[in-house]
């Protein structure tokens, strides 16, 4: 035991000595190619007096990064993570300023502007160059993620043998591009999991750059199942994670919805909204959550009752509180100064990507297109990088503390296609990135201290389309105040779905309607209608669904009141070719899905097969019938129109791939499951709702970790 102790030790010098070596090296590089970096004296010093003052200046920057960064880090607790994100380079070079001024020496120096690409520099060699070194030691490597994790677990309980699962949550990716996308190569990692031949061999994910020796997993055949489910009408995270977390996404009717007996505007990703939900949900189901057993949350909007919780955003609100500090996790990641600027290279190189991405798609004119300027191109580097090596760090951490369940939420693809779109070559490449954190994250399982399956899913899907605004020239804002005879803006009222909706505003009232021709109006002046004002209505998008509220009635309208009210209003909606149907109360049905030519059906009559809901394939009619039974569902629900032929919808907001609503790909995420584990679902049935999925996944704990994991209450328990 001792001589191993011995040979790590060596081991452990000798890399750190070839590290010391290389970042030497750098600096004198990169003195001789930088002009205000210099190692030397005015006058000239000899080569060995160089030499021995870039090894002085290299070893004080180590020292330096490895003792004064974390400390850096930890006193701007404060500060956003992006904002940190941006900072790493000044900190950085920073570190660099102060170490060439306790350089012995005396001689070296460097501008603000240089010391920052120096350190930069030398970072990433020094991170590059350890990496290499421990990849041919596989305790070395081992040694090297568990300083990530080595605190959470220290002075605790024996690791038990029996198997953990990681839930790694795909944001956005549907089961149909997930197949595709392995059918094309793109994902290496997940064809193999498949037995799929992709032709890619035995270079499968990152596994051949980390010492796990992957060379034979391509000849295991199949390891995994793939399972397509339907997402409930709220085909969004929020809705989805919470049921899957949870067990309950009860009254989550879209991603943002407004409450009248609160007066508030709920919004998923709102940290006060998502703790609130978070609470309703443990309130209805009486259970902590999936992950309450040695659990941890990962990048998640909900915490799942983990004990570890880090990036959490239902926890964001408590944040000055050490145990719930949300942002946890992001300062335990760029407290490594190597990760820090890897990250901080990678972000600016995706800065980079995204203008090149979005300047090559308007020059080619492509259709559809939405504007890509302003903050979203670092929004987008901080989703497909920051967020993504954070969490990919956090859970290599907890599988080698040997936690029992982690759940954690990849959000790359989904921010990208929203502007890109859920098919093309922008998201393909987000595909690829993530099928290689796949991979790393398996290798690190090879490592683990207790078994691992790793099980992948998604949370919803994204469907194709242009948006409503960009076909018809108005928002669904503005049809909507043009249907109750309120002003619209100028460019919308010129609109065909604009005119058609005053004109027929002034028919329900019974006046004449106006003909075209400026003789028709007054020299200079604006013909408005006289109607009584009225408080204006409340009008939220979610993707391609679309909620409409009035404020000032408590309840939840019936449709002949807002036909008394606004008697233009729910023909006007109804009859536009961009929206697919509408789902009101009534005071005779109880409820009614309203279509184009007058179509009114009740929802103790609907069948998903006829009528509006008819494009929308099967489970439609059951998902509206749900959402209509919420407390907060809006007093009008508007689903866009879609087309099965293309899977193609009309998104409220600007995004060209959109999921909230019913229609195409969006409905359709996935499971990717290890085949140790039992089928999800039997007998050919459908996986419908997140709440069925939060079964299933809580029914494989209990397969891997036996009666410690709690059996869910049945649904009358819940409901009391």
């Amino acid at each position: 035991m001792r001589g191993v102790r011995w040979r790590r030790a060596v081991s452990q010098a000798g890399r750190s000595v070839a590290v010391w070596g290389v970042s030497t090296l750098t600096m004198l590089v990169l003195a001789g190619i930088l002009p205000d970096f210099r190692l030397q004296s005015a006058d000239g010093d000899s080569a060995t007096t160089i030499a021995v003052t870039a090894a002085v200046g290299a070893g004080v920057f180590g020292v330096l990064s490895a003792l004064v960064w974390p400390l850096l880090v930890r006193l701007l607790l404060l500060v956003p993570a992006l904002v940190l994100g941006l900072l790493v380079f000044f900190l950085n070079g920073s570190l660099l300023l102060l170490a060439l001024r306790l350089n012995p020496s005396g001689q070296s120096e460097a501008a603000p502007e240089t010391a920052v690409i120096v350190a930069a520099v030398m970072s990433a060699v020094a991170s590059a160059t350890g990496g290499a070194l421990a990849v041919r030691d596989d305790d070395a490597y081992r040694r090297r993620l568990y300083r990530l994790a080595d605190r959470r677990r220290r002075g605790g309980p024996a690791c038990p043998a029996t198997p953990g699962t990681v839930f790694l949550q795909l944001d956005g990716v549907g089961h149909d591009v997930l197949a595709r996308a392995v059918r094309k190569g793109l994902m290496p990692t997940v064809a193999r999991w498949l037995g799929e031949d992709n032709g890619d061999g035995e270079r499968t994910g990152a596994g051949a750059g980390a010492g796990a020796g992957t060379g034979t997993k391509a000849d295991r055949g199949p390891t995994h199942r793939l399972t397509p489910w339907r997402t409930d009408w709220s085909s969004q995270t929020g809705a989805s994670q919470l049921g899957i977390l949870h067990g309950s996404n009860h009254d989550v009717p879209a991603f943002r919805w407004y409450e009248k007996d609160s007066g508030e505007v709920m919004v998923c990703n709102r940290p006060t909204s998502a703790a609130e939900l978070q609470r309703r949900a443990v309130q209805r189901t009486g259970d902590g959550g999936l992950l309450a057993a040695d659990g941890a949350s990962r990048g998640n909007l909900f915490s799942g009752g983990a004990d570890e919780q880090a990036l959490v955003l239902s926890i964001a609100a408590r944040r000055r509180s050490r145990e719930t500090r949300s942002r946890s996790g992001y300062f335990a990641y760029f407290s490594d100064p190597a990760n820090a600027v890897r990250t901080a290279l990678s972000f600016v190189a995706e800065v980079v990507r995204e203008i090149a991405q979005s300047t090559r798609a308007r020059l080619r004119e492509e259709r559809p297109r939405v504007g890509r300027g302003g903050l979203y191109p670092f929004v987008r580097a901080f989703a497909t990088v920051v967020e993504r090596d954070v969490v990919v760090a956090a859970v290599t951490g907890d599988l080698l503390a040997g936690r029992t369940a982690v759940y954690a939420d990849l959000v790359a693809y989904d921010e990208v296609a929203h502007h890109s779109g859920p098919l093309g070559r922008d998201t393909e490449q987000v595909l690829g990135r993530l099928d290689r954190a796949l991979a790393l994250i398996e290798n690190v399982a090879e490592h683990a201290p207790r078994p691992y399956r790793i099980v992948v899913l998604s949370d919803h899907g994204q469907s194709p389309g242009e948006t409503f605004r960009a076909r018809y020239g108005l928002t669904l804002g503005d049809l909507v105040r043009a249907g109750c005879g309120l002003p619209v803006p100028r460019k919308a009222e010129r609109t065909h779905s604009g005119a058609e909706a005053r004109a027929a505003v002034r028919a329900a009232l019974r006046r004449p309607v106006e003909e075209s021709g400026d003789h028709h109006r007054p020299s200079g002046r604006r013909t408005e209608l006289k109607l009584k004002p009225k408080p204006e209505p409340v009008v939220l998008a979610s993707g391609n669904l679309g909620l409409i509220s009035f404020p000032d009635v408590p309840h939840r309208m019936s449709k002949e009141e807002i036909d008394a009210r606004h008697p233009a209003l729910l023909a006007t909606l109804a009859n536009h070719p961009g929206i697919g149907f509408l789902l009101v109360r009534s005071e005779e049905h109880g409820g009614v899905v309203l279509g184009a030519s007058g179509a009114e059906l009740p929802l103790d009559q609907l069948d998903g097969d006829l009528g509006p809901l008819a494009a929308f394939g099967p489970g439609a009619a059951d998902a509206v019938r749900r959402t209509h039974s919420f407390p907060h569902t809006a007093d009008i629900m508007v689903n866009s129109c879609h087309d099965p032929a293309d899977g193609e919808v009309l998104a409220f907001e600007e995004q060209i791939g959109s999921h909230g609503g019913l229609g195409g790909a969006q409905s359709r995420p996935f499971l990717l499951s290890p085949l140790t584990l039992s089928e999800p679902v039997t007998d050919d049935a459908e996986l419908t709702g997140a709440e069925a999925v939060h079964r299933v996944l809580r029914r494989w704990l209990r397969e891997s970790n036996g009666p410690q994991v709690p059996l869910e209450q049945p649904p009358e328990e819940r409901a009391a």
